[in-house]
């Protein structure tokens, strides 16, 4: 029996990680934040809350980390644990940059005093990319981070690589570009989209997104989880690109969504006049334009908000999987209405 141990266990992606390897017969350990109450949800309607062993987590704290990987003695270690909501970082940048890089540093650092033999997966992004300098992105292109959240990812990218390199390490990154579930946290925008609008089905309140014109590669994070095990089969460490190959606009999710809910609606923009600060902090007026979803009877669906909008904007992302297609055996058994179809299920079950 092999054994994992999978840092953020409780996450959209920890979850679907633990119930994989616990398929494949794993002994999971699941690493937790210690707080008043562990936030147990997700694996609790995947129903294996109980299959796994918990320890304390921290990775901040070398320490912590030190007794928690001598206590589980695990195979493969899959560091999930990041604070990975980006609008967040541009508001907590220093806590981004010691949880998402210095933790991992430390996590690599732990694993190669302790037992360098165990094998380390870092789970990286597409946010990597930010300001993409090729289309579509691949693990050879250039990297332009546009946030707090991606700089400090860079830098876990990065030294993953460097203790792979400097100490013969199995340590490989994942560069994953956007998947969803019915897991996922309704603070990102695909769940605020699916969970919002059936929510409005009952209480007709909009909701309110910021940019609906940026475009991402969404997959699903059963698929991608099964990526992340694939790269710690292989005889030697790599870093892989997770993508489908398609791309589509927030606005083009939401319209999926409302479509599979049977409700017709329209789009339009909207001139309004705002109260606006100058670079001096002063009050001014200014017309700004609100992209609005009006049902065909005159109800308001969705509008949106500059406060939602981030301070520097990631406007396209689209992944080639070519390496990990090829290499790992992988695809996406998922597609885009596949997905929405999925959370929809849940949504509607919760709150329908």
């Amino acid at each position: 029996m092999k054994t994992a141990l999978i840092t953020g266990v409780t996450g959209q992606d920890g979850c679907y990680l633990a119930k994989n390897l616990l398929e494949k017969g794993y002994k999971v350990y699941g690493g937790v934040k210690h707080t008043t109450g562990i936030q147990n949800w997700r694996l609790d309607e995947m129903g294996i809350t109980n299959d796994i062993e918990y320890v304390d987590v921290d990775i901040v704290d070398q320490a912590n980390i030190r007794r928690m990987i001598d206590k589980t003695q695990p195979d493969e270690v899959y560091n999930l644990a990041a604070q990975s909501f980006v609008a967040l970082s541009f508001e907590q940048p220093e806590m981004a940059a010691l949880i998402d890089g210095v933790g991992v540093l430390r996590m690599l650092e732990t694993i190669y005093q302790v037992n360098p033999k165990i094998k380390f997966y870092q789970a990286s992004t597409s946010e990597l990319f930010g300001k993409v300098q090729e289309i579509p992105q691949n693990e050879n292109t250039k990297f332009y981070p546009r946030s707090p959240y991606a700089c400090a990812k860079l830098y876990g990218h990065t030294i993953t690589i460097n203790y792979r390199e400097s100490y013969d390490m199995f340590a490989c990154s994942g560069i994953l570009f956007n998947h969803e579930s019915p897991m996922r946290g309704s603070e990102f925008v695909t769940r605020k989209i699916t969970k919002g609008l059936v929510k409005w089905m009952k209480t007709k309140k909009p909701i309110m997104l910021g940019t609906i014109d940026s475009q991402r590669d969404w997959g699903h994070a059963e698929d991608y989880v099964e990526g992340m095990r694939l790269m710690l089969q292989q005889d030697e460490p790599k870093d892989y690109v997770l993508a489908t190959g398609e791309t589509n606009s927030v606005k083009e999710f939401a319209s999926r969504v409302l479509l599979q809910l049977g409700i017709k609606h329209h789009w339009i923009k909207t001139r309004k006049e705002a109260q606006q600060q100058d670079d001096y902090g002063n009050l001014i007026s200014a017309e700004i334009v609100i992209d609005e979803c009006w049902t065909l009877d005159n109800q308001l669906i969705i509008t949106t908000n500059e406060k939602f909008k981030r301070p520097a904007e990631v406007d396209l992302l689209i992944g080639d999987s070519t390496k990990a297609r090829t290499e790992l055996g992988w695809k996406p058994k998922y597609d885009l209405d596949m997905i929405i179809e999925d959370m929809l299920k849940w949504d509607l079950k919760r709150y329908g």
